[in-house]
């Protein structure tokens, strides 16, 4: 079946992290859907290619590091300028290296921090910023995971920055409904990108797709798709929530057999 036709011909929508995976699927799916997309990622190269397969046409790409409030503002500020006013934001830069805690160093605690909190918290606030200065009724999602709700080794500072991320989501939900500007957050599973974004082993990569009900990992394809409908007018009372995007993955162990043989009597009291 073929994703809904969502027209956001008469959007700008920005997005961060948009270099390679995720990021990159979401911005090509706004702008298949007809909308001027800001692409912003810290990699200048990786940048540069993702603007280069959307074309010229309704494209803005600008290196940005999102720890940095003045990189934020000036990124936002030229995206305007070249494509218009923001409408829809989604947050997605993020990084997540893989370090036991007696191990890690203070520096890669603070690095996660600063890139997956802070810069979810900049980016937000310059895109709200905007929009309530606009009058624009906009659209606000920020990129979690589930491990904000599930811990793996290896993983303290990355879980524990994807926690932050959803109650940062649902406050500022909070402060900017009279604004009429929802803020959701998406939670994906295991996506597989390429090795350069994530390096990950395959004993790792099985165990993890093990787990899917759904019976394969998940693509940037299924994240684009759940942020166009947190960006579109359907999603106009849904704010302040957390969409997991995962195949099945938070229902439950479905790895797990039956506890009971099948076929099995069950005792029944009269």
């Amino acid at each position: 079946m073929s994703a809904p036709a969502f027209d956001f011909k008469d959007h700008v929508v920005v997005v961060t992290g948009a270099g390679a995976g995720i990021g990159e699927g979401i911005a090509q799916a706004f702008h298949a859907a007809g909308a001027r997309v800001a692409l912003g990622d810290l990699r200048e190269a990786p940048l540069k290619q993702a603007a280069g397969t959307l074309g010229a046409e309704r494209v803005f790409a600008q290196a940005v590091d999102v720890r940095d409030e003045g990189s934020v503002a000036s990124f936002v500020a030229a995206a305007e300028k070249q494509l218009g006013g923001v409408s829809v934001l989604v947050a997605n830069a993020g990084i997540y290296p893989n370090t036991p805690v007696v191990d890690m160093d203070v520096e890669e605690w603070d690095r996660v921090m600063e890139t997956n909190v802070r810069g979810v918290f900049l980016t937000c606030r310059a895109a709200a910023r905007s929009m309530v200065a606009h009058g624009t009724p906009g659209k606000i999602i920020t990129i979690s995971s589930g491990a904000y709700a599930s811990g793996r080794p290896g993983a303290a500072h990355y879980c524990a920055s994807k926690a932050a991320v959803v109650m940062f989501t649902k406050v500022l939900a909070l402060e900017l409904a009279k604004a009429r500007i929802n803020v959701n957050c998406i939670a994906p599973g295991f996506v597989r990108v390429d090795s350069e974004v994530s390096p990950l082993t395959e004993e790792y990569v099985t165990a993890l797709t093990r787990g899917i009900p759904w019976g394969r990992q998940g693509t940037p394809r299924d994240i684009a798709n759940a942020a166009l409908f947190l960006a579109s007018p359907l999603a106009d009372y849904v704010t302040g929530e957390v969409l997991s995007v995962n195949g099945g993955t938070s229902a439950g162990r479905s790895q797990l057999p039956l506890s009971t043989p099948p076929g099995a009597r069950k005792e029944r009291s009269p």
